[in-house]
């Protein structure tokens, strides 16, 4: 748990320097504020290539492997960004870094998932992600000390420090105990899972393949790019339908409607989380005018706010069942939304109500890993959860972008409450009623079950024993 834990501590670290030093990088390299916020979303256009593909690896060579290999990816993908020299340089960088996200949050949560007891899973989901929000919070220390005397460039220079963790994880730690018993460090290959088998299972269906990804790559790029110019939706559907043909081969004839129903929920709760957590700082200094020491103290709110929601997630979660303590926790967090957005002059009282905020909303999303995993059985779930939830996770992409075009018509805050508002609404609707698993068993009767509520298969007792 440590081990993932700290994984997910400098993935967020890592992830959200972008956030807070946007202004900075949009100053020096003369950007518009839409422009700016494309570089948010350019880690989450990898995500679904490296969701599903450090996934597999996850599932045919362990946990473990994945792990490390990820951690790698965004770490020196972070290093990479303190060296660029314009936008699109930039942009590369935070390409590596979403693929390594991706990989990390499927790695760490089947990890930590497959190693605790059945009864207690929700709460290891909570702590672990619990890890992403004590990142920002040290990311934000960070940034007051470090952007106002060196410059925005060391925020990044720093971030390739996680390095250290994953040779650590590699010497240190063990396979995940589910995933050893059931798979097998020492299994042939032949009787390995190999999830991305359908993708090339012949010449036609590979070169096939390649060209999809490439194809929802590159529409992806130019979307969240100046590039689409006038293209956008044509690019965007062209995308959608490359990740659906995925979806659809990946899940197989039983299962691609569920693929397709859990990664449509990810990108609405993506789409109302992403708003704020992306420009909350950009809000902080240009529509309240704070200064870099008053947007840190914000932060710590924020940050604080969902850890401890991560906590209470998972405690609530293993109380009244994953789906429905999901539900009720959202639709207490819309008594928050409109207020957080009309307090102006009270640095402390925007605080407490960031706090409570994004304890109910964004602290839930500590809970998803298990809600998402418990619908895969082991020998595909890293893989299948990476697939569905980072290519889902282009709701965080649409979401910086979306705001920040709202926010030429209206407000920020106008666009950025809305937003939340209207998008958690809709999670409400799809988790509480259960619209994914619903939609499943139109297709599979049989494949409704909890994978997550079973005990993990012991193993075979030794001679000596």
């Amino acid at each position: 748990m440590f081990a993932a834990w700290l994984g997910y501590l400098l993935d967020g670290f890592d992830f959200v320097l972008i956030t807070l030093v946007l202004t900075e990088i949009a100053d020096e390299f003369g950007l518009s504020t839409v422009e700016a916020a494309s570089l948010v979303s350019g880690a989450f256009i990898t995500r679904w290539l490296g969701g599903a593909l450090l996934g597999a690896m996850g599932d045919r060579y362990g946990r473990k492997a994945a792990m490390i290999a990820s951690i790698l990816l965004y770490s020196l993908g972070t290093f990479a960004c303190g060296f660029a020299w314009n936008y699109h340089s930039l942009f590369a960088a935070r390409l590596a870094i979403g693929m390594g996200m991706a990989g990390e949050y499927s790695a760490s949560a089947a990890y930590v998932l497959e190693s605790w007891p059945a009864r207690f899973r929700n709460r290891a989901s909570g702590f672990l992600i619990s890890g992403y929000a004590a990142g920002t919070v040290l990311a934000a220390e960070v940034y007051e000390r470090v952007v106002p005397e060196l410059g925005w460039r060391w925020m990044f220079w720093i971030g390739v420090l996680p390095v250290l963790v994953a040779l650590w994880v590699r010497r240190a730690l063990p396979e995940a105990p589910e995933w050893e018993a059931e798979v097998g460090g020492d299994a042939p290959a032949a009787r390995r899972p190999n999830p991305m088998g359908p993708l090339f299972s012949d010449r036609r269906r590979a070169t096939l393949n390649v060209a999809l990804a490439v194809l929802a790559t590159v529409s992806l790029f130019c979307v969240f790019t100046p590039l689409a110019d006038g293209l956008t939706l044509p690019l965007a559907l062209a995308a959608t339908g490359c990740l659906v043909a995925f979806a659809a081969q990946l899940g197989g004839r039983r299962g691609w409607l569920l693929y397709v129903a859990l990664t449509v929920t990810v990108f609405c709760a993506f789409l109302y989380s992403w708003p704020i957590q992306s420009l909350l700082p950009t809000y902080l200094k240009d529509e309240l005018g704070y200064s870099a020491g008053q947007v840190t103290d914000v932060m710590y709110y924020a940050g604080f706010g969902t850890m401890a929601g991560c906590w209470l997630a998972g405690f609530v979660g293993d109380r009244l069942g994953t789906r429905r303590a999901y539900a009720l926790t959202l639709l207490a967090s819309l008594a928050f939304v409109f207020p957080v957005f009309a307090v102006q002059d009270s640095l402390v009282g925007l605080g407490v109500l960031l706090f409570g905020l994004l304890a109910l909303s964004q602290g839930i999303s500590g809970i998803l890993p298990k809600y998402i995993a418990g619908h895969f059985p082991v020998r595909n779930r890293a893989s299948s959860l990476g697939f569905v939830y980072n290519t889902g996770a282009l709701g965080g992409a649409v979401a910086p972008v979306l705001g920040a075009r709202l926010g030429e018509a209206l407000t920020l805050a106008q666009s950025l409450a809305l937003l939340t508002f209207g998008l958690t609404t809709v999670v409400i609707v799809l988790v509480g009623l259960d619209v994914p698993r619903r939609l499943g068993r139109l297709i599979d009767p049989a494949g409704s079950e909890d994978h997550l509520r079973e005990a993990a298969p012991e193993r075979r007792a030794s001679p000596a024993r």
